[in-house]
């Protein structure tokens, strides 16, 4: 820090100079009152890197500090950051079925989460990015007691939702070009941007449901079609069972044959034609006549045929109807899989009666909304987060089984590998470099993009890998695998990648090199940009401590310090966690 300082110092004067052979004599003397300004700037710098705990003083005003005084710092957070001193209030549905099943089994549940937590939550969860320090420091001086709806609905509304909303149902609908989906780029890249507008616009999930399973024509121009394309049996069997897991939450093995045999049925008759063009493949309904009779759906209910009907169209009809409960169940189960991490019931087999319990009761309530918001994923959504179920602490105050399986606490989850590259790109302000294993047309994203937006499960990264993104073969949620590994913490701690990256990064070499603040309050923003809070007293005497040892030390320089801060700042839970 002594060496920056003096270089600072040395740049001031010879800028100053330079200035003042073409300048006037009184905007020379201002520049002259401007660098004096600089070098008491760079003087009190100095004084902090001796005593990074204590702020610069006069001397006229030099009083003792006692050693158990508080560290001078910028906005600190309360000695638990994590929870809020507000109570537990029902705002919705959700809350009063779980907040009283929470009384009836003498479940004591976890308190509201603190605004900062809510705040980096709320922004991973809906929108899979980091929030930005600004937007942090703003919702805390934020005094509106309706803040934390008011933010719910900015997000659900932003680009970035849209994107990481899409990338979970590419997930889900297997997206990807290469082996064993073979959809191809073409149709990968119509398919993503159908998907895309979709959740841009929040189609209702009955349209786009009907729109995956009637549509017929060219997988590289008709885009939903590549529903039928991106499967690896392309049988009457085969496209049953993924219709099953899709659109009724169910695994069809697990049927009695019969309902499977039903729903096979339904598919018998579509087909797949090859063109001239390219990998390219025409999916339609063979138009052979149907024998006029009675089309039996998997709960056994009967739908009159004709000859000319398509078997696809009467299923449809069937599915999305108000009288048929498994496919909202399905939907708003997956939805609160998205939001909390696991479903409210595991499977959901048409026909089959759920127990009774608070999970079947809220799952039934959920799906009622759902259809009354004409299928609107985005309400449902809204109805989650801003449910005081969703906004408890992670810090559980009833530790029994039957606390954790009734949702009283959040879930704590490590972030997906999307999110979790995104999330160390945006505090380092580095990029990702992806590549295909088998790249046609030759892969190229542009460094600018976030990974969250990639549409191809073939294109891909070490990181991404390493990290347990899924590979889009089946479209299960059990693709995806979040368990910390051993390579994943060396590569954390150890990786020359993010140390590069840390060295150039420019914001934080902005925050390390802003004179303006003390050390003190550098290490609050510092605090901010990566764990979206500010630190306690007890983390920022220990960070101020840290700085101080290591600053002299063998001739390492502040900003090695600083550095070595901000690495272990990335290696936090905090940071590597959904909390």
């Amino acid at each position: 820090m002594k060496h920056l300082c003096i270089a600072i110092l040395t740049l001031t004067v010879l800028t100053a100079m330079v200035v003042a052979e073409s300048d006037t004599s009184e905007k020379a003397k201002s520049r002259k009152k401007k660098k004096a300004k600089i070098a008491n700037a760079a003087s009190s710098e100095k004084k902090l890197d001796k005593n990074p705990a204590a702020p610069p003083t006069k001397k006229k005003n030099k009083k003792k500090v006692p050693p158990t005084a508080k560290p001078a710092a910028g906005a600190m957070s309360p000695a638990n950051p994590y929870v809020s001193s507000q109570p537990l209030r029902a705002n919705n549905p959700i809350d009063i079925i779980l907040l009283a099943e929470f009384k009836a089994q003498g479940i004591t549940p976890a308190k509201l989460c603190s605004d900062p937590v809510f705040c980096r939550r709320v922004y991973i969860d809906l929108t899979g990015t980091l929030p930005p320090p600004r937007a942090v420091a703003a919702f805390l001086n934020d005094k509106a007691p309706d803040k934390r709806a008011k933010l719910i609905d900015v997000l659900l509304n932003r680009r970035e939702a849209h994107t990481y909303w899409t990338l979970k149902w590419c997930d889900h609908l297997r997206v990807k070009s290469e082996f064993p989906i073979n959809l191809w780029p073409n149709a990968v890249a119509a398919y993503h941007q159908w998907i895309l507008q979709a959740v841009t616009n929040d189609m209702g999930y009955d349209k786009f449901a009907r729109a995956l399973l009637t549509s017929s024509g060219s997988n590289f121009r008709v885009a939903p079609v590549n529903f039928y394309r991106a499967m690896q049996q392309r049988t009457p069997e085969g496209i049953a069972q993924v219709v099953a897991g899709t659109f009724l939450g169910s695994d069809i093995t697990a049927w009695p044959e019969a309902s499977q045999a039903r729903l096979a049925n339904v598919f018998a008759k579509v087909r797949y034609k090859s063109t001239v063009e390219w990998k390219e493949q025409i999916i339609f309904n063979d138009p052979t006549p149907n024998t006029p009779g009675v089309l039996v759906m998997p709960d056994g209910s009967r739908v009159t045929m004709t000859a000319f009907d398509d078997r696809r169209q009467l299923f449809a009809d069937w599915l999305i109807s108000p009288k048929n409960p498994w496919f909202a169940r399905a939907a708003v189960n997956r939805l609160w899989v998205w939001m909390l991490g696991r479903g409210l019931i595991d499977d959901l087999a048409p026909g089959t009666k759920i127990k009774s319990s608070a999970s079947a009761k809220l799952l039934n309530t959920l799906a009622a909304e759902f259809a009354r918001a004409k299928y609107s994923q985005r309400h449902i959504l809204r109805m989650i987060a801003n449910s005081a179920i969703y906004q408890q602490a992670s810090i559980p105050a009833d530790h029994s089984a039957k606390a954790k399986a009734t949702f009283a606490s959040y879930p704590i989850r490590r972030l997906d590998a999307e999110v979790l590259i995104d999330a160390i790109n945006y505090v380092i302000v580095g990029h990702e470099k992806y590549f295909s294993i088998v790249p046609e047309p030759f892969t190229f994203i542009p460094i600018q993009n976030r990974t969250i937006a990639l549409a191809d499960g073939s294109i891909t990264s070490p990181f991404l890998e390493m990290f347990g993104r899924p590979a889009r073969d089946t479209g299960l949620l059990t693709e995806r695998n979040n368990n910390p590994t051993t390579n994943q913490l060396l590569h954390m701690l150890n990786s020359t990648d993010i140390q590069f990256k840390l060295t150039k990064s420019s914001r934080i070499n902005f925050i390390m090199r802003n004179t303006k603040l003390s050390v003190p309050q550098r290490v609050s923003q510092l605090y901010l940009l990566i764990l979206s809070r500010y630190p306690t007293p007890a983390e920022a005497k220990t960070s101020l401590e840290f700085l101080t040892k290591r600053r002299f030390k063998k001739g390492r320089s502040g900003e090695y310090a600083f550095r070595d801060l901000a690495w272990a700042l990335l290696n936090n839970t905090e940071f590597l966690y959904r909390h």
